[in-house]
């Protein structure tokens, strides 16, 4: 008898590497909860989409996600938490409420989805993805909200990964450079500058999340952040 479809949301699925996990998701016969603040569209799998338009920095959009995947499926199998942006200004121009926003956004909406999935993901015996950066690791000038938030992200899926044990799975992803706009438009030295040779592309991440929400794939991998960057963080940079 064939097992029921697993369900997952995924945050920020309107586009970029959202939108390419929703994909890949979808291709690997999961049912999804789409949620971004602008409408998802999956024409060719819509019998299979839940589409949610929300704020998840905002605790009712997290409540309303999970309550969407028990209303239309009757289950949830998984959470991928890859909503974020950056706000990139000077320090002395960088005010609380930025900060408050960005850390909302990229940070506290994991720990409400946790938080509000956390009975029907310990049911399911099901996995936490959330997605980092490796900013987390490293920084630019004025990225200081941002930074802070994706180094937050790691923190918090190893403790969820000790807290939902031995029910829930939960691991971290840090994406390096990952075009999501114009891949085409790329320079020789973009590419050259990664030890992989090239620069990333959002399927890279949607391969490694697959893998992870995967119980059969990555039943032992748990509080681990996975860096998918091309071997940027491992290359020492001099100036000449």
């Amino acid at each position: 008898m064939a097992s029921e479809p697993r369900v997952a949301i995924v945050t920020g699925a309107a586009r970029g590497i959202g939108r390419s996990i929703a994909r890949r998701l979808l291709e690997d016969g999961w049912r999804i909860v789409a949620i971004d603040v602008k409408k998802a569209v999956f024409a060719r799998h819509a019998r299979r989409v839940e589409i949610l338009v929300g704020d998840v920095s905002e605790e009712s959009a997290s409540a309303a996600a999970v309550a969407a995947a028990k209303k239309r499926f009757g289950r949830l199998d998984g959470i991928v938490s890859n909503a974020g942006f950056m706000n990139r200004v000077p320090l002395a121009r960088h005010t609380l409420a930025d900060w408050r926003r960005v850390i909302d956004t990229n940070l506290t909406a994991t720990f409400l989805l946790a938080r509000a999935a956390e009975k029907m993901l310990r049911r399911s015996k099901g996995a936490i993805v959330a997605i980092a950066s490796t900013r987390a690791l490293m920084s630019e000038a004025n990225t200081e909200s941002y930074s802070a938030s994706k180094g937050g992200l790691v923190a918090l899926a190893h403790a969820l990964s000790v807290s939902l044990a031995p029910d829930v799975r939960v691991n971290c992803v840090s994406p390096g450079w990952i075009e999501t706009k114009d891949y085409a438009g790329l320079r020789r030295k973009d590419h050259l500058q990664h030890p992989a040779g090239r620069v990333g592309k959002p399927e890279d991440i949607a391969e490694i999340v697959s893998y992870l929400l995967d119980a059969k794939r990555a039943g032992f991998v748990t509080g681990a952040n996975v860096v998918v960057d091309g071997g940027m963080t491992r290359k020492m940079i001099y100036e000449e």
